[in-house]
């Protein structure tokens, strides 16, 4: 997934949490992305629950709006070359092509920027984060 940094990145929340490190993730699709950020159909508070607790800074989220709502805004708001959603089902793939933005499942994004899929780590595997209860 290397190369082009003139990209916008948007995860679904739901492909968001199959990847076993969403910290790391971010941190890694900071060096090749201009902006990226989270979409979901849940409340704010859900998505802002989930990114405080794995420490993920995001140049944008969906708010109260549904995802195809923030997918366009986002578009709107900035302005790069490439517009590519990660999502988790065929559902987003549609949503992705409504709105003119590249799909990319969750699993081929891993695959191809070597992102570990949570499902592939054993709960005791070295890498296996721990959750911090005192991160605000």
């Amino acid at each position: 997934m290397n190369g082009d940094t003139d990209m916008t990145l948007a995860f679904e929340l739901e492909a968001l949490k199959e990847l076993a490190s969403p910290e790391r993730v971010f941190e890694d699709a900071r060096g090749w992305t201009e902006y990226i950020g989270v979409v979901s159909e849940k409340p704010t508070y859900v998505v802002t629950n989930f990114t405080r607790k794995n420490r993920i800074r995001q140049d944008f989220f969906s708010g109260p709006r549904g995802k195809a709502e923030s997918l366009e805004g986002v578009k709107d708001q900035f302005q790069t070359e490439r517009y590519v959603y990660i999502g988790a089902s065929e559902a987003d793939e549609q949503l992705a092509e409504d709105v003119g933005w590249e799909y990319l499942a969750v699993e081929d994004a891993a695959e191809a920027a070597d992102w570990t899929v949570a499902a592939s780590v054993e709960p005791d595997d070295e890498e296996a984060e721990q959750v911090r209860d005192d991160w605000p």
